[in-house]
C-alpha cells in the first residue's frame, strides 16, 4: 500500500498540487458576479415578461461592448416576447434622461426599464415617479447577481493558458536539454532576438504594414532558423570542445541579447500588419487562442518523440549515463546537438509568438524568461541530474507557475512577494526531487 502511494505521489504529485492550487484560488476569489451581455438580457427579458401582456419598455445600456451586446439581445428578445420597445439608449445618463423626457411627453406610461448592472445604478432612474410622473411607476429591472470565483471565469482561464504559452513552448526544448544533464541559459535572449528579427524582416523585406501572410510567414521562419543556427553553434561548442553547457549558453545569452539590441537599435519595431496578431491573440478553434492550440500540438508531438521514438530513448540514455550510452552505440554528440538546436528553435518560435501577442519586436522581450522556463521544467519533475523527466510533467509545471502568479494577482499580492513565493516553490520542487532520489 505504501509503495503504491509513494508511486502515485511520484507520478502525479504535481497534478495534485495544481488541483489544490486551483481549488484554493477558486475559494478565495469567490465573489458576487453580475451577468453581462446576452446572459443578462435573457434574465431581464424573463422578468419583464412576467409583468403582463405587451409591456412598454425602455432599454438602457452604456457604450461598453458587453452593454451594447445586452441592448441588442434585449431588444431582439423583447420584440419576440411581444413587448413594445419604446427606446433603446446606448450611452450616458444624459442620453437616458432625454429618452425619458421624450417618453413622458408621449402621454403613455412605461412598464419597465431594462438595465445592465451599471446603468441600473444611474441616478436618473432613482426617483422616476417624482421626476417623470407621466411615465407612471416603471420598474428598473436588472439581472440578478450570483456568486462565482473570478479565478474560474472562462476568460481568466484562457488568459492563463495564453500567457503561459510562450514559456510552455520553450520548456519543451529545455526539458530535452535538462534530461541530458545540460542547461540552456540563452532561451530568454533568443526570444528577443527572434522577435526583433521577425519584425525587422517584415518591416524591411516583406512590405511592412502591407505585408502579405506569405511574407510574414517567411520572415518568422527566417527568424526561427537564425535561432536554430545559434543553437547549433552552442551544441558544437559543447560536443566538439567539451565546454560546459552553462558557460556556452551563458555566452550565447549575452550574444543573443546584444544582437537583438543591435538589430532593433534600442527601439521597438512596430511597422507590421494588424493581421500579424493572428497567432498570438486570435482564437479560431472553439474560442481557444491559437497560441494555446499550437502549444498543445507541440506537446503532443514532443510526448510521442520522448516516449515512442528512438531519439527519445537516446536522450534519456545520454542523461542517465553518458559513457554507458556511448558504449551502447548511442550517437551522443549528435543527440546533444539535436537537443540544443531544438531548444533554440523553440525559443525562436516563442519569440515569434510573443511578437504576435504584442504586435511588435523589442530587445527587451524575454527578460528573465530562461529562469521561468527552467522553473517550469524543474517544478514539472524533470531532474537536474539528468535522465529523468516527462513532457506532460513540464506542461503541468508551467501551468502551476501560471496559476500561482495569476492567483496572487487576483488576490492583490504585490509583485515582490510573488517572487519570494515563486522562488520557494522552485526550491521546494528541487528539494523533493533530491529526497526522492535518496530514497
Amino acid at each position: 500500500m505504501k509503495h503504491h502511494l509513494t508511486k502515485a505521489l511520484t507520478e502525479y504529485g504535481m497534478v495534485f498540487v495544481l488541483l489544490v492550487l486551483c481549488a484554493y484560488f477558486s475559494v478565495v476569489t469567490n465573489t458576487e458576479q453580475s451577468p453581462a451581455g446576452a446572459a443578462a438580457a435573457r434574465q431581464v427579458v424573463a422578468s419583464i415578461a412576467r409583468l403582463g401582456d405587451a409591456p412598454r419598455v425602455i432599454i438602457a445600456a452604456s457604450d461598453q461592448p458587453a452593454d451594447a451586446e445586452f441592448a441588442s439581445a434585449a431588444e431582439r428578445d423583447l420584440a419576440a416576447a411581444g413587448a413594445e420597445v419604446v427606446a433603446v439608449v446606448i450611452g450616458a445618463p444624459s442620453d437616458a434622461r432625454d429618452a425619458l423626457v421624450k417618453a413622458a411627453g408621449s402621454g403613455r406610461e412605461i412598464d419597465a426599464i431594462a438595465c445592465t448592472d451599471a446603468t441600473g445604478a444611474w441616478l436618473v432612474f432613482s426617483e422616476l415617479e417624482v421626476d417623470f410622473p407621466g411615465l407612471g411607476a416603471p420598474r428598473v429591472i436588472t439581472a440578478k447577481p450570483y456568486r462565482w470565483p473570478n479565478f474560474l471565469k472562462s476568460e481568466n482561464l484562457l488568459n492563463i493558458a495564453n500567457q503561459i504559452a510562450v514559456i510552455a513552448i520553450i520548456a519543451i526544448g529545455m526539458t530535452m536539454v535538462i534530461i541530458t544533464a545540460g542547461i540552456d541559459l540563452s532561451v530568454g535572449s533568443l526570444i528577443a532576438f527572434s522577435a526583433v528579427l521577425a519584425a525587422r524582416f517584415i518591416r524591411d523585406y516583406a512590405g511592412g504594414v502591407e505585408a502579405t501572410p506569405l511574407g510574414m510567414t517567411l520572415a518568422c521562419f527566417g527568424a526561427i532558423v537564425a535561432c536554430g543556427v545559434i543553437g547549433a553553434f552552442s551544441g558544437a561548442m559543447i560536443t566538439r570542445f567539451r565546454i560546459p553547457p552553462f558557460i556556452v549558453t551563458l555566452a550565447m545569452m549575452l550574444v543573443g541579447s546584444g544582437l537583438a539590441y543591435i538589430l532593433a537599435k534600442g527601439q521597438s519595431i512596430y511597422q507590421i500588419p494588424d493581421s500579424f496578431v493572428w497567432l498570438g491573440r486570435e482564437a479560431d478553434l472553439f474560442g481557444v487562442p491559437n497560441a494555446v492550440v499550437l502549444m498543445i500540438i507541440l506537446y503532443a508531438v514532443a510526448h510521442i518523440v520522448m516516449t515512442r521514438m528512438r531519439l527519445g530513448r537516446y536522450i534519456y540514455a545520454v542523461g542517465g549515463n553518458i559513457e554507458a550510452a556511448r558504449l551502447s552505440g548511442v550517437p551522443v554528440k549528435r543527440v546533444l546537438m539535436l537537443v540544443y538546436i531544438a531548444s533554440a528553435v523553440l525559443a525562436g518560435l516563442g519569440g515569434v509568438v510573443m511578437a504576435s501577442q504584442l504586435k511588435s519586436g523589442s530587445a527587451t522581450y524575454g527578460n528573465m524568461y530562461e529562469l521561468y522556463v527552467i522553473a517550469a521544467v524543474v517544478v514539472g519533475g524533470t531532474s537536474l541530474s539528468g535522465g529523468e523527466g516527462k513532457m506532460l510533467g513540464t506542461l503541468v509545471g508551467a501551468f502551476t507557475i501560471a496559476v500561482i502568479q495569476n492567483g496572487m494577482n487576483l488576490t492583490n499580492v504585490e509583485s515582490y512577494t510573488q517572487k519570494v513565493v515563486l522562488g520557494l516553490v522552485i526550491l521546494g520542487a528541487v528539494l523533493l526531487d533530491k529526497i526522492r532520489h535518496r530514497r
